[in-house]
């Protein structure tokens, strides 16, 4: 089992030593979430709370992701960088794969970019991006993302976009993975078709490997099944050492978490996440790696 650094909320300033402190001591990747406004109000209701009310606070930072990852990279070694989630379609493609490649070559392959076709139709107007075509969007986007890390000439020709041959440069020197996020069966079979993993909201351990189990049976169904795949789980119940490993044989490979709740609760004390961090690789991460 691997594990990973939710950074949702945190300060962005507070960003460069937590990255280090993870870098020290086990941690896999950090993950950042993706927001580009937070709007006053709401006109489309947050999916993920009863109530369709936001789980974060106004004035949050949001950190542009691949800004952020680019930064970190430069001062890390071993740590990798993904996402939970970063909202593809409310983007161009070609801004989007540039970035990407950038960061990766940065990093030196160290980016697992992780997308979802996100929900907020707020946003997508304000980045004058289609919401409703954003699933069959994001399908082309991946598509051509992938051509223009070759790094040759390329051309497509899809019903939302299409080029003559061009070629973009720095290419990746290396493959770049890319997980899907989402709990609807659209997005499961997103991650099943097209992805090299998936992404779980926060769930419960029976849920998560519910959805394991389907998306399993959507890569059977696509002929997919013998490539490698990555599931990394938010669990909403699971907080011992033998629950993850529960997870990990039920098919999780990644644990996406904020480990200084576990020992300060909801702070933004620098020193108190850093030791969150260090205290979090001591008990749950040697335990789960041995």
């Amino acid at each position: 089992m691997r594990f990973v650094i939710s950074t949702s909320f945190s300060i962005v300033a507070d960003l460069k030593k937590l990255a280090i402190a993870a870098d020290n001591c086990g941690w896999e990747a950090m993950s950042f979430s993706d927001h580009v406004v937070n709007p006053e109000k709401l006109n489309t209701p947050y999916p993920y709370t009863e109530d369709g009310e936001r789980r974060w606070q106004p004035f949050s930072d949001w950190p542009d992701p691949w800004v952020m990852i680019g930064a970190l990279a430069a001062i890390t070694t071993t740590l990798k960088f993904t996402n939970n989630i970063f909202v593809l379609p409310m983007r161009n493609p070609f801004l989007v794969a540039k970035a990407i490649s950038t960061a990766a070559i940065i990093s030196d392959n160290r980016v697992i970019p992780a997308i979802g076709v996100g929900w907020s139709k707020d946003e997508f107007e304000l980045l004058q991006q289609d919401f409703h075509t954003r699933g069959k969007r994001a399908d082309e986007m991946l598509e051509i993302m992938r051509l223009l890390w070759t790094g040759e000439l390329v051309e497509y020709q899809g019903k939302h976009y299409q080029f003559a041959p061009l070629e973009m440069n720095p290419a990746p020197s290396a493959y770049i993975p890319i997980w899907v996020g989402g709990i609807s069966d659209a997005a499961m079979r997103r991650a099943a078709r097209i992805g090299d993993g998936w992404v779980t909201d926060l769930q419960t351990s029976e849920d998560i490997m519910a959805c394991i189990k389907k998306i399993n049976g959507y890569r059977r169904e696509y002929g997919r099944e013998n490539l490698p795949f990555s599931v990394m789980a938010t669990p909403s119940d699971a907080f011992t050492p033998d629950a993850y490993k529960r997870l990990e044989d039920g098919g999780v490979s990644h644990i996406l978490t904020q480990p200084w709740p576990f020992y300060h609760g909801d702070t933004q004390d620098v020193a108190k996440k850093i030791d969150g961090i260090h205290r979090y690789a001591d008990d749950f991460i040697a335990p789960c790696s041995s």
